[in-house]
């Protein structure tokens, strides 16, 4: 091919579909503005858990809400039948649908179909099949690994023309574990949660919102709660530093995610410490509009992780310029610069959590913070912006199409 003709082809405009599998506000909207934002035609397959003004009323911009979300209250034949009727309208879409890309950002309800059944038929359509592999192995990391599990992730594996993680790590676990040729992996960055509102709110203003008085040391867990998030080792840790200094203050904020008899352990540990007003407990879903709060009233984000790939949440606390302190697991280590934007601990382990949370409230960094955010923000940003994602992510694209059209 000419260089005049690839470079034509390169200019060709994209048309993408972009599947949220129903899931995941703050990647789904971060990545299509930024697709947004480089002149790619988008189709963004979602519900309305996943409907943002900002994909509406643009040129080259649809949002198909194709329903699948599941009310608690509705009863098992309805939950059924709208789970048939998300997949019957997912097929019938990509059966006429113009985007010659589908990139999959996560799977839906049943991913062992989802894997095999769906991914076949995409590539029987003659799709480009991209995959965003948030998760490599969850299985294995949440304990529920099978040969079952690993097979049909091999064959989701197999069949993509392209994957998408977020760390080298995860790049070596696709590659070793799963036979999948490196020129087919591209580590593109995790994008910072854009999603959530940042307005004027002051920090002084969210502490009479929550009621923690000025100069209480407030450490914030945030988001799902589940036994691999390793909430009871932050909760052991603050008692034991609260037993020392009664000015320190836990906020939980998120909902308790198929956890029965664990929480039910879990809130029974800390029910003296809530009762006293050392705890803020607040178990259930946060609203976007009120995300902001928890970050402003804290003075540090604690990730007590048993195992993780990579963390969200990490970056929504850089992007309120929140310091982090979280355990040593995963890639985490990449991304907490010690002493400048956060500091590890030893997994699994609260006296290492608690000693390192009294680390940070004796450091340059606590008593910095204010001037401090900004750095930590900045930092993020140069590392983790969506438009540096959207970028990658859209040479690949054109990689993909470039090879398809010489």
């Amino acid at each position: 091919m000419s260089a005049a003709n690839r470079k034509t082809s390169i200019e060709k405009p994209i048309a993408v579909a972009l599947l949220s599998g129903g899931k995941d506000r703050p990647y789904f909207f971060g990545l299509a503005t930024s697709l947004m934002s480089k002149g790619a035609t988008l189709d963004l397959i979602g519900n309305e858990e996943l409907d943002f003004p900002e994909f509406h009323g643009r040129r080259h911009v649809d949002f198909l809400d194709l329903g699948g979300v599941l009310r608690p209250e509705v009863s098992f034949t309805r939950k059924v039948g709208r789970l048939l009727s998300y997949y019957a309208k997912l097929m019938r879409y990509a059966a006429t649908a113009q985007p010659e890309i589908f990139h999959i950002l996560w799977n839906y309800r049943f991913p062992l179909f989802d894997r095999t059944f769906l991914m076949l038929y995409y590539r029987f359509l003659g799709k480009r099949v991209v995959h965003t592999a948030h998760n490599v192995n969850g299985g294995r990391r949440d304990g529920r690994d099978s040969r079952l599990n690993r097979l049909t992730l091999r064959i989701q594996y197999g069949l993509c023309h392209h994957i998408f993680v977020h760390t080298e790590k995860m790049k070596r676990e696709l590659v070793e574990d799963f036979g999948v040729q490196p020129a087919r992996v591209t580590v593109i960055p995790f994008g910072i949660n854009n999603s959530v509102p940042n307005t004027g709110l002051t920090p002084a203003q969210a502490r009479e919102r929550l009621n923690i008085p000025e100069g209480k040391k407030t450490i914030l867990f945030f988001g799902r709660i589940q036994p691999r998030k390793g909430l009871e080792f932050a909760v052991e840790a603050f008692k034991q530093i609260s037993a020392r200094n009664d000015d320190y203050r836990l906020i939980i904020a998120g909902r308790p995610d198929k956890c029965k008899q664990y929480w039910a352990a879990l809130t029974d540990s800390m029910r003296e410490a809530v009762r006293r007003g050392q705890i803020l407990l607040r178990a259930e879903v946060i609203p976007d509009e009120e995300t902001e709060v928890y970050f402003k009233v804290a003075d540090v984000l604690v990730l007590p992780y048993r195992e993780i790939f990579q963390s969200g949440v990490l970056f929504l606390g850089y992007n309120f310029g929140l310091p982090v302190i979280a355990s040593d697991v995963g890639s985490l280590r990449d991304d907490i610069v010690e002493g400048k934007t956060g500091f590890l601990s030893k997994p699994c382990d609260a006296v290492s959590l608690g000693e390192a949370i009294e680390r940070y409230f004796k450091s340059d960094l606590f008593e910095t913070l204010n001037h401090r955010r900004m750095e930590i923000r900045d930092y993020a940003h140069a590392r983790h912006s969506w438009d540096a994602v959207g970028q990658m992510t859209r040479g690949v694209y054109e990689k993909l199409l470039e090879r398809d059209r010489s």
